[in-house]
This record gives C-alpha cells, structure tokens and sequence, in this order.
C-alpha cells in the first residue's frame, strides 16, 4: 500500500511519498559498499571521516563561545561560524554518514520538476555487522545527537539574554544540524508512521511497567 502527498510552494512543488517499506535498500556508492570478511571489531576504521565529523561542529560551538575573547568583529565571528556550519552540514551529509554508519538522505528532482526527499540505509546483509565500527557508531550518533542540543541552549540563552545579533548565527546552527540529525533518524528507524508507532509502542511499554510495578506493590 503507498501514498503520496504534494503540495506547493512559491511555484517549488514538492512532495512525499511513502508505503510499507519508507526506506529503500540499495546499496550507498556502489563501488565502496563491498563487504569484507573481516570481523567486526570497536576500533575506528575511518579515522578521518571520524576526525572531521566532530571537527567541524566542535570547532563552530567553540568559535561561538570563545570568539568575544579575541575578536571585537562580529561580522568575522558570524563568517568563520556560518563556514564552520555549512562544512559540517556538507560533510556530514555526504560522506561521515555513509561511511561510518551506512546512512544517506539525499534530494533529487524527477522529470516533472517535483522534488523528492530520499532516506537510505544500507542493504541488511549477513556481512553488514562485519563493515560496521561500533566505536564509529558511537562517535557518529554522539556528535550528531549533542551538538544540536547544544545550539538549542544556545538558542534559549541569546533569546533571553537579549543578544539579538546572535540569535540569527544560532538559529542557523539549529537548523542546519538539526536538519541532519532529523534525517539520519528517518533514515535509521523510518518513514513518519514508524515513529509514531515506536513513540506509542514506548509509551505503552512504560504505562505497562507501571500497572505491573503498582500491582506488585500492592
């Protein structure tokens, strides 16, 4: 069963298609999607994907922090982190998530001039554990999970600390990292409806835990 829904803006038209599977499974690039045998192992086996996956993003929350202390241009301060972010954003989206775990979302424009999002994983295979690092793993959903956190706090402080001509710089932050992190997860754990359905399925989980914990009690 698929539907589809579109719509329109500024004369960009847009839209979204989904069904039982949301996320296809093809392979990421072909040509470097080759299993191996060996086994799978904690340590890092892409030490520079992983080294720029976190570079980036630290270095724009450290600008951010730090740059009042050696820097009285905000113009230069605003530059260097908007770069910082934007370097992140093309980096992350394009090469730390496929390489480290698998993941990719891309967009694409079909002949009638309608843009497609598309949420990819890679294929599951008896060898997919063998080309995954756990310790990449972990680095990747670290970095992409706290860094947004902290933008949002960011966020809050400029807000009501009322320095406005920060807010914009952190806003961008906001977006262009939580745009990553909102598509990795879609691209992890699938389509709108699969979420909806983990949120219930927890929830249900928790209510359950606590009748039982209480009937125990009593």
């Amino acid at each position: 069963m698929q539907y589809g829904v579109s719509f329109c803006f500024m004369n960009i038209c847009f839209s979204y298609q989904d069904s039982n599977d949301d996320i296809e499974d093809v392979s990421l690039f072909d040509a470097e999607e080759e299993t191996t045998s060996r086994p799978k192992k904690s340590k890092i086996r892409h030490p520079v994907a992983s080294f720029f996956h976190l570079f980036f993003r630290v270095s724009a929350i450290i600008v951010y922090l730090l740059c009042e202390l050696f820097s009285s241009s905000f113009i230069a301060c605003m530059v260097t982190i908007i770069l910082l972010l934007s370097c992140d954003f093309w980096a992350v989206k394009n090469v730390t998530g496929r390489l480290m775990v698998g993941l990719r979302w891309w967009n694409h424009i079909d002949e009638d001039g309608k843009s497609h999002w598309v949420f990819e994983s890679r294929k599951a295979s008896p060898q997919d554990s063998k080309t995954v690092s756990e310790a990449e793993s972990r680095i990747f959903w670290l970095g992409l999970i706290a860094c947004p956190v902290l933008w949002v706090i960011f966020a809050f402080s400029a807000l009501f600390s009322f320095r406005v001509k920060w807010l914009a710089v952190v806003i961008m932050g906001v977006v262009l990292q939580g745009a990553n992190l909102y598509g990795y997860i879609r691209c992890k754990v699938g389509s709108r409806k699969n979420l909806t359905s983990m949120a219930t399925s927890y929830l249900g989980k928790q209510f359950l835990r606590q009748t039982t914990g209480d009937d125990q009690t009593s």
